[in-house]
C-alpha cells in the first residue's frame, strides 16, 4: 500500500510540477543572462514544498486564504508567464535582469512549487500519509536537479528556432493550465 501511494503520489507531482515543460522558461532565462544554481533551486523548491505539507493549511488560515483562492492566484501567475512565452514579452521585468538570480523566482516559486503543486500537496494528504507525499517530493526534487543540472547541456543542444517553437507551445500549455486552475478553482 504504501509503495501505491508513493508512486500514485510521484506521478501527480511531477504532473503537476511539469519540469520538463519548464524547461523552455528556464533556457529562455539563462538566455537572458540569469543565473540559475541547480542546487539551491532545487533545495528552496523542497523547502517551500516541505513546509507547506507540514505547515500549508495553518499558513493560509493565518491569512484568512482558502486553498482555492491561493490555487486561483497561482493560475493567474501561470497565464502570465504562459502570455510571456507565447507573446515573447516581458511582463515580470525583475525576473528578466542579466547575472540576477532566479533561484527562488521564478524557478522555486512559481514553476517548481508554485500555487498548483501547493495546492495539489494540499490536496494529497487528504489522500496520502505524510511520509508518501514527503517521499514523492523528494523523488521529484531529484528530477528537478538533474534538470537543472543539464540546463547548459541542453542550451548547447536546443536551436534558437526550435527554443521559439518551444515557447510558444508550451506558453499556450502554460496558459490552458492556469486557465484550467482558474476555472477549477472558482
Amino acid at each position: 500500500m504504501l509503495i501505491k501511494a508513493i508512486i500514485s503520489s510521484t506521478l501527480i507531482l511531477f504532473s503537476v510540477i511539469d519540469i520538463p515543460g519548464s524547461i523552455p522558461v528556464m533556457l529562455t532565462l539563462r538566455k537572458q543572462g540569469v543565473r540559475i544554481n541547480p542546487l539551491s533551486a532545487t533545495l528552496i523548491s523542497g523547502l517551500i514544498m516541505g513546509l507547506f505539507l507540514i505547515f500549508g493549511t495553518r499558513i493560509l488560515a493565518i491569512f484568512g486564504i482558502e486553498s482555492s483562492s491561493f490555487a486561483v492566484a497561482g493560475g493567474f501567475v501561470i497565464l502570465l508567464i504562459g502570455l510571456e512565452l507565447l507573446l515573447g514579452i516581458t511582463i515580470f521585468k525583475d525576473l528578466a535582469l542579466p547575472g540576477s538570480n532566479g533561484n527562488i523566482v521564478p524557478i522555486a516559486f512559481p514553476l517548481v512549487a508554485g500555487a498548483g503543486t501547493l495546492t495539489t500537496i494540499l490536496t494529497l494528504k487528504a489522500q496520502f500519509d505524510l511520509l508518501s507525499i514527503a517521499l514523492a517530493i523528494g523523488f521529484n526534487l531529484i528530477i528537478v536537479f538533474i534538470t537543472l543540472h543539464s540546463l547548459e547541456w541542453l542550451s548547447q543542444k536546443v536551436t534558437d528556432e526550435l527554443l521559439s517553437s518551444l515557447r510558444k507551445i508550451f506558453g499556450i500549455l502554460l496558459l490552458a493550465i492556469g486557465i484550467q486552475i482558474i476555472k477549477s478553482n472558482f
